[in-house]
């Protein structure tokens, strides 16, 4: 059972039924998540630069429309300790403050450890320098994997809605824009689920840690 903020019920509760009836679910094999869209999502594939300068394989999941923009970006951190390996390789050989250290050090090959630990915060951080106004930044759960929720008021009046989650070693964004005066994107906040290689949702006994053996699943 996720946990779902009051304000996010009451925009359930108050959005038309055809505007509801829309919304399906999207589930997707490769990257092992499910989520309502209100449409048929885009898959881009690209890479994105970590906190300690790994090159790491993105899928965004997008689209477009009345309602707004939403989307949906899984940054795979499951190869890090090879990426970071192979990232001190190509160092020159100067470059002490990237590349100095061993598999434990902050530098160097260990960096791949702090990236998987600050991906969620760098995540974040990249939201909160927007030229935005942070209406709610907090802690959030879904289905006892925790990450953070942040809302934004845009210079335009329209609104951002962002969850930030990290599990098996894959970074999830969801971010959702919706026009001034628009409904928040309930349907698509409160959908997203984890899920395991047979496509079945991940539910835990206990708070999943980031970099910890999983905990025992209810479901």
């Amino acid at each position: 059972m996720h946990l779902i903020p009051l304000v996010a019920i009451a925009s359930l509760l108050w959005m038309p039924p055809a505007a509801a009836q829309e919304y399906r679910a999207y589930n997707s094999a490769q990257d092992f998540f499910s989520v309502a869209f209100p449409g048929d999502p885009a898959i881009q594939t690209t890479t994105q630069m970590s906190e300690y300068h790994g090159v790491f394989p993105t899928r965004v999941y997008s689209l477009a429309g009345p309602r707004g923009r939403f989307s949906v970006t899984v940054v795979d951190y499951t190869d890090a300790e090879r990426i970071h390996t192979e990232r001190v390789k190509s160092c020159p050989p100067d470059a002490q403050s990237e590349c100095a250290g061993d598999d434990q050090a902050i530098f160097g090959i260990g960096s791949w450890r702090y990236d998987v630990q600050s991906a969620q915060d760098q995540a974040a951080r990249g939201f909160l320098l927007l030229d935005a106004k942070v209406t709610h930044f907090s802690w959030a759960v879904v289905d006892r994997v925790p990450g953070r929720q942040i809302h934004l008021t845009n210079a335009d009046k329209s609104r951002t809605f962002v969850a930030i989650h990290m599990h098996e070693g894959r970074l999830y964004t969801l971010e959702a824009t919706v026009p001034a005066g628009a409904p928040e994107p309930g349907l698509f906040q409160q959908s997203l689920q984890f899920l395991d290689r047979d496509g079945k949702p991940i539910r835990y006994t206990q708070i999943y840690v980031v970099g910890q053996p999983a905990p025992g699943r209810l479901r």
